[in-house]
């Protein structure tokens, strides 16, 4: 099963919200558009990598983790090398990825707390639900840099921990 896409209309709202928070906020949710519901990547042999979600609210849902390399991080239009969607668990919930390439790459995630598929936003444009990025990379008015959440995947088991946060 395919997650549907999400619409960016939010972005043509007149909004307080600065531009570039509102396509920053319409890039991470485009991210998940595309990703299979399992906990687990379909992708070639070589590295795994196992993401502990902390900071999951006991409102539970789903957490939703895309993974990209560098030439896709930015815009609405980079497809992740790897995802999943998993069943949230309030403190802490664990992703793993199988079977990835070893490289370079980011990570976004969210709690989608209604399991609606998307990430909600209130009419101000700021996000409702809690998001996080790798390296635990800290958003201003627009995502992080792929310099600041990028991480190297070695061959083999790897681990890393995101602490989701609100906007505020």
């Amino acid at each position: 099963m395919v997650i549907p896409v999400v619409s960016c209309a939010f972005l043509a709202r007149p909004l307080s919200m600065k531009w570039g928070r509102r396509a920053a906020a319409c890039a991470l949710i485009a991210a998940f558009a595309a990703l299979p519901l399992s906990g687990r990547a379909q992708t070639s042999e070589g590295a795994t990598l196992a993401v502990k979600i902390e900071r999951v609210s006991k409102h539970a849902g789903h957490v939703r983790l895309a993974l990209y390399d560098g030439a896709n991080w930015g815009g609405t239009g980079g497809k992740p090398a790897a995802g999943a969607v998993v069943v949230a668990k309030p403190g802490e919930t664990v992703i793993e990825l199988r079977g990835l390439k070893p490289g370079v790459y980011a990570i976004k995630t969210f709690q989608d707390e209604n399991s609606d598929g998307e990430m909600n936003f209130d009419w101000f444009g700021i996000p409702t639900e809690r998001f996080g990025f790798s390296n635990d990379a800290k958003p201003t008015f627009q995502q992080p840099s792929f310099d600041s959440a990028k991480f190297i995947l070695q061959p083999g088991a790897n681990e890393m921990t995101i602490h989701l946060r609100w906007l505020f």
